[in-house]
């Protein structure tokens, strides 16, 4: 949205972790681990702005969404919503602001109770929040919800499985606006879709942001969909946002590896155009939350991988090569050897079979490449 990187953010999330404990034992139980599903996640969401959330499956996503509207609590980690840490409320506080962050889930099949008709399932937040709708209004109020959403009012007495899966997902969306919310998370509301019924759920929520001054996070598996609706974009990698920025310096200017390789594994539907594309292979498979790699996460499958990606964590900010840059790659990104890499068919490409020199340093020599991986790297869906 125009103008929105000069508000003050609405949301604020700042070094978000859950780990979940592994336990053995069944009368003592005992500490043995944990699944790090998020590890420090950051970012801001302003007001009227859409904030997509990408990467692979695993990778915390929507855990970072349940604990946005705290079906789940943070280890640690602090989600300041209009300068408020809400992870600390309990109660009518809490409530309160379960008022203002709504949620679209994923599956429109399972988050609709079948023996509730789409009246009662539409009409049920006025049930816990009565403040929000007189009780006579409510009728009203739902079926002027089902005709925001595009769909006939007089279908508040039917269930849900006289409905499509796109219209079944309209459902769900009424229900997060009932309430009049200032922030959506929406846990990958497409992805249980066909196509076409794709597009229309995404229209449909881009005049919803428009009508109502509605701020999103959008999390996705398919890049198209998200840089379509998305004003800035995160990528997430085995719980952490690996690079953030623009649509447009995410997308045409990428400079951390693991965003390259994505962008690289989207279809293209032009023969030639794919024909000239530099596909980048990952090798390996992803490592497992519950004993992620030392210092950069990304390093067991990074073809620039060197000594130091295994001693330092690097930080998610701008790249020092790209600090005294004015180009979109001055973005931040969390790698010690970010360098930008065009994956756009037709562009140069670098050479993925061994570590790029930084600027201003001489090649470090051979270096083995990567083994043949078992699979193309990450698939959108």
């Amino acid at each position: 949205m125009a103008g929105a990187e000069t508000q003050e953010p609405i949301l604020e999330v700042r070094e978000l972790v859950k780990h979940y404990p592994l336990t053995q034992g069944v009368v003592i139980k005992k500490q043995i681990g944990a699944v790090k599903a998020v590890d420090g996640v950051s970012f801001d969401l302003r007001p009227g702005e859409t904030l997509g959330i990408v990467g692979e499956s695993g990778c915390g996503k929507s855990t970072v969404a349940k604990m946005l509207v705290n079906l789940e609590r943070p280890t640690s980690g602090e989600i300041r919503y209009q300068g408020e840490d809400i992870t600390r409320l309990s109660g009518r506080a809490l409530k309160a602001v379960r008022r203002d962050i709504q949620m679209v889930f994923q599956d429109p099949y399972t988050s609709l109770n079948p023996r509730m008709t789409v009246g009662d399932i539409v009409g049920e937040p006025y049930e816990i929040h009565p403040e929000a709708a007189p009780k006579g209004d409510r009728r009203r109020k739902v079926q002027e919800l089902l005709e925001v959403v595009g769909l006939s009012p007089e279908h508040v007495n039917r269930y849900p499985h006289q409905f499509s899966g796109g219209q079944r997902q309209r459902i769900g969306i009424a229900r997060g606006l009932a309430l009049q919310p200032r922030v959506i998370v929406a846990d990958e509301p497409v992805s249980a879709l066909d196509v076409s019924v794709q597009a229309q759920v995404v229209n449909l929520l881009e005049r919803l942001q428009d009508e109502f001054g509605l701020s999103y996070v959008f999390i996705a598996h398919d890049l198209s969909i998200v840089r379509h609706i998305s004003d800035r974009v995160g990528v997430m990698y085995l719980g952490r946002i690996v690079e953030t920025g623009t649509d447009s310096e995410i997308y045409d200017h990428p400079t951390h590896p693991y965003t390259q390789a994505l962008l690289s594994a989207v279809p293209v539907p032009d023969p030639e155009a794919r024909e000239r594309r530099e596909r980048i292979l990952l090798s390996g498979d992803v490592p497992s939350p519950a004993n992620p790699p030392s210092g950069c996460r990304f390093r067991t499958r990074c073809w620039k991988a060197r000594e130091r990606c295994a001693l330092e964590i690097p930080l998610l900010a701008v790249p020092a090569v790209f600090r005294d840059v004015d180009s979109p790659a001055r973005h931040y990104s969390a790698c010690h050897f970010a360098e930008e890499i065009h994956v756009v068919p037709g562009e140069t490409t670098s050479h993925v079979g061994e570590p790029s020199p930084r600027p201003g340093e001489t090649s470090p020599g051979p270096v083995p490449a990567p083994q043949p991986p078992d699979v193309t790297g990450p698939r959108p869906a």
